[in-house]
C-alpha cells in the first residue's frame, strides 16, 4: 500500500512539474512585440524621408504645411513637397505630395516659400497659392528660383514655366527663397541664402525680382533657410528679426537657428548687435521656420515656429527606418514672443504650443522636494510626457532631472544646470543617440543663475527631449533613442542643497488622427 501511495504522489508531482514546464515553454514562445520609435505627439513623415520644413500658411481655418519629402529613400535621391494640414498645430492630416519631383526640365524642388496671393499680383487668380522654389536648373544644375502655383487651395501645384523667375548671378549657393508681404511699402520681399550672406529682393508680381541689398556674416558657414518678421515687445516696441540656419561650431556656437534683432528699411536689414542670438542650443533644431498666428487679429504679439529635428552630421543614423519605415521628425510647434533682455535689449522666447494640453491623459503633482547632495526617484514612470518644476538653491553646484532612466540607473538623459560653471545642459551620452562618433553628446547654453532659481519645462517623446528654461529664453532640442522600458524619472542635486517645487508630470497621448 505504501508503495502505491508513493507512486501516486511521485506521479502527481511529475505531472505538475511537466505541466508547469509546458506553461513556461509556451510563454517563452510568445512573439516579442516590436519596438516602435515613431513619436507619439510630434509630427513625423508618414514613411521614408523628410527634412526641411517650409513656412506654414493659414488659409480657410487651416494651417497648410509643406516639407521636403523623398519617397525613394534610402535607395533614390530627390525631394518633393509633401503637404499636411492642421487646425490646432498639434493634430495633423497628411494631404499627399503637392509638388512632385522630376516633372519638369529643372529637376527636383528644394526649399522655398509659399504665400497666398490674395490680390492676384501674379495673375493666377485671387487667393492662388504661389510657391517660389529653388531647383537645380537644366542649365548646368545652377541653383535658381522657379514659380509654381495652385488654384485648388494648395493641394496640387503646377509649374509656371521652365525659366527661372530669379536667375543665378554666377554663385555656388543661391537658394531657399523666403517671401513676405511688406505692408508698409506694398510689395513682396524675398530673402535668399547666398553662401555667407543673405540677399534681399523686391517684386510687385512674384515673377520679376530686383536686388536691393544683402546682409553679410562671418564664422557661420553656408547659410540656409532665411527668415524675416516683425514682433512687438512687452513695452509696445516693434522690432524686426532676421533669422537663418547657421553653423556656429567653428566659434563654439550652435548649429541651428541664429537671429539678429534690428530694423528693415524695405531694402536691407540693420542689426543692433554684432553677434547673433540663438533660438535653440541643442543639436537638433535645424531648417527652422517661423510663421504667423493665423487666427490672431494682431500678428505681432505672438508667432509660431518649428524645425527639423536632425543634424546633417548624422542624418541617416536612426532606428526609426528599420522599426517604422521612416526617417524624419519635427520639433514641437512653439509659441514665440519678443521679451526684454539685459544683454541684447530684446530676445526671442519659446514655449510649447498651448494646444498641446489637448493630449494630456493624466497628471501627477509632487510637494516640495529638498535634496542635499543626493537624488530622488519619483514614483511615476513615463515614455511620453511633459515635466515642469521650479528649482531653487543656495550652494548646489549641479541640479537637474534624469529622464528615461533605466532600473539600474545606468541609462538616462540628464537635463541640468551646472551652477558652478554657469551653463545649462542636456546630456544624452548615457543613452543611444544618433551621434555615433560621440562629438555631440552634451549641448550647453549660458546660464547666469544669479537669482538662484529657475523654471524647467521638458517635453519627452520616444526619440526626443526638448528643454525650455525660464519661460523659454533658453531651449535645448536633442534626438535620443532610449530603450522603451527605460521610463524612470529622478531629481538630483550635487554639491549642495536644492529644492524642487511645483513639480508636475503630465502623460501625453498621441496626436495621430484616427
Amino acid at each position: 500500500m505504501l508503495v502505491i501511495i508513493l507512486a501516486i504522489i511521485i506521479g502527481a508531482s511529475i505531472y505538475v512539474w511537466m505541466n508547469q514546464m509546458n506553461k513556461e515553454d509556451k510563454s517563452e514562445k510568445k512573439p516579442v512585440e516590436s519596438t516602435s520609435y515613431r513619436s507619439s505627439y510630434h509630427f513625423t513623415a508618414p514613411d521614408k524621408w523628410k527634412n526641411d520644413p517650409q513656412k506654414p500658411i493659414f488659409y480657410n481655418g487651416q494651417y497648410h504645411y509643406y516639407y521636403l519629402y523623398n519617397k525613394d529613400y534610402p535607395d533614390g535621391n530627390g525631394t518633393e513637397w509633401r503637404h499636411a494640414t492642421s487646425e490646432d498645430l498639434v493634430h495633423w492630416k497628411d494631404e499627399g505630395v503637392a509638388i512632385p519631383k522630376y516633372t519638369n526640365k529643372n529637376g527636383d524642388p528644394w526649399s522655398g516659400s509659399v504665400v497666398v496671393d490674395r490680390n492676384n499680383t501674379a495673375g493666377f487668380g485671387e487667393n492662388a497659392f504661389i510657391a517660389v522654389v529653388t531647383q537645380p536648373s537644366e542649365d548646368g544644375g545652377k541653383q535658381e528660383q522657379y514659380l509654381w502655383y495652385s488654384t485648388d487651395e494648395g493641394k496640387t501645384f503646377q509649374s509656371a514655366g521652365d525659366e527661372p523667375v530669379l536667375s543665378n548671378p554666377g554663385i555656388e549657393d543661391f537658394r531657399d527663397p523666403k517671401i513676405i508681404w511688406d505692408d508698409e511699402r506694398d510689395k513682396w520681399v524675398m530673402l535668399l541664402a547666398e553662401g555667407s550672406k543673405i540677399g534681399f529682393y523686391e517684386s510687385g508680381n512674384l515673377k520679376e525680382w530686383k536686388f536691393t541689398g544683402d546682409f553679410q556674416t562671418e564664422d557661420y558657414g553656408v547659410l540656409e533657410c532665411p527668415d524675416l518678421f516683425q514682433m512687438r515687445g512687452p513695452n509696445g516696441t516693434v522690432k524686426w528679426v532676421l533669422g537663418m540656419s547657421a553653423n556656429g561650431e567653428a566659434v563654439d556656437k550652435p548649429n541651428n537657428y541664429a537671429y539678429w534683432i534690428g530694423d528693415f528699411n524695405g531694402e536691407n536689414f540693420e542689426k543692433e548687435h554684432e553677434e547673433p542670438q540663438w533660438l535653440d542650443y541643442g543639436f537638433d533644431w535645424y531648417g527652422g521656420v517661423t510663421f504667423e498666428d493665423g487666427q490672431a487679429d494682431d500678428k505681432l504679439n505672438k508667432r509660431y515656429g518649428l524645425a527639423w529635428m536632425n543634424k546633417w552630421s548624422y542624418a541617416d543614423n536612426t532606428p526609426t527606418m528599420e522599426a517604422d519605415g521612416f526617417n524624419g521628425t519635427d520639433s514641437i510647434v512653439r509659441e514665440i514672443t519678443l521679451q526684454e533682455d539685459e544683454q541684447y535689449g530684446y530676445a526671442l522666447a519659446s514655449q510649447p504650443v498651448a494646444d498641446l494640453k489637448q493630449l494630456v491623459k493624466s497628471e501627477k503633482k509632487y510637494n516640495d522636494i529638498t535634496l542635499i547632495d543626493e537624488s530622488n526617484t519619483l514614483d511615476m514612470k513615463g515614455e511620453t510626457y511633459r515635466i515642469e518644476a521650479d528649482v531653487s538653491w543656495e550652494d548646489s553646484e549641479n541640479i537637474g532631472l534624469r529622464l528615461r532612466e533605466s532600473e539600474d540607473k545606468s541609462r538616462h538623459i540628464d537635463v541640468g544646470l551646472a551652477i558652478s560653471e554657469n551653463y545649462s545642459y542636456v546630456n544624452r551620452a548615457f543613452v543611444e543617440n544618433p551621434d555615433e562618433e560621440k562629438k555631440f553628446q552634451e549641448s550647453q547654453a549660458p546660464f547666469g543663475g544669479n537669482n538662484k532659481n529657475a523654471r524647467l519645462t521638458v517635453l519627452v517623446d520616444k526619440t526626443s527631449v526638448e528643454v525650455f528654461i525660464d519661460g523659454g529664453k533658453v531651449v535645448h532640442t536633442n534626438l535620443v533613442f532610449p530603450l522603451a522600458e527605460d521610463q524612470g524619472i529622478s531629481l538630483f542635486s550635487s554639491g549642495g542643497t536644492a529644492t524642487f517645487e511645483n513639480v508636475k508630470v503630465e502623460e501625453l497621448g498621441t496626436n495621430q488622427k484616427k
